[in-house]
């Protein structure tokens, strides 16, 4: 019985945790908070070791856990719809007595991280896109998978994601061109 949970954990951790970072990277993307990106991927990896015997080895492993965090941070979002929100009154006191103590410094990671990465207007760009757009955008253009990894990760055909990268970008063309002419990425014409 030792052995087998070993083995278990073993081949966990040789086959699921080389993808973390990138399902950090699209859980920062989904939540556009770090503190909730870390528990979504905390989430995936708890669920993905528990079911890790339903795991068909051989099998595209990021589809299987992009799919455990996709759904995971649906849930989530369901659940966050159905409570109103909490406030701790020494959150409030605390903000209402610091209020007039100036401005504290901005200690956001993610905008630490991806500040320089992608100016606003990109970011806005991508952010705009609807849903099923911006997902493949994301995952294709930025992530890197391949189209039959977001295939099995959206759970919808090659066709749908293609053509959904296609519309994503052109929508994405459209918006953008300006901010490309002002800093001379495209050639008048």
């Amino acid at each position: 019985m030792k052995t087998e949970a070993s083995e278990k954990q073993r081949s966990f951790e040789r086959e699921a945790l080389p993808h973390t970072d990138l399902l950090y990277n699209y859980a920062l993307r989904m939540t556009n908070n770090s503190a909730d990106a870390d528990d979504l991927v905390q989430e995936t990896y708890l669920k993905a070791y528990r079911f890790w015997d339903t795991y068909e080895q051989g099998t595209n492993i990021r589809a299987w856990l992009f799919r455990i965090l996709k759904n995971s941070y649906i849930n989530r979002y369901r659940k966050e719809v159905r409570e109103p929100d909490k406030v701790e009154y020494d959150d409030v006191k605390s903000l209402y007595t610091t209020r007039g103590e100036g401005t504290a410094g901005r200690n956001d990671l993610q905008e630490l991280m991806f500040g320089n990465l992608l100016d606003d207007e990109i970011t806005n760009a991508i952010a705009s896109l609807p849903d099923e757009f911006r997902t493949v955008v994301i995952l294709c253009d930025i992530e890197t998978l391949t189209y039959e990894e977001v295939a099995t990760f959206m759970e919808c055909p090659l066709g749908t994601v293609r053509s959904r990268l296609h519309r994503g970008r052109k929508l994405l063309r459209g918006r953008l061109t300006e901010y490309a002419r002002q800093r001379g990425l495209v050639q008048e014409q």
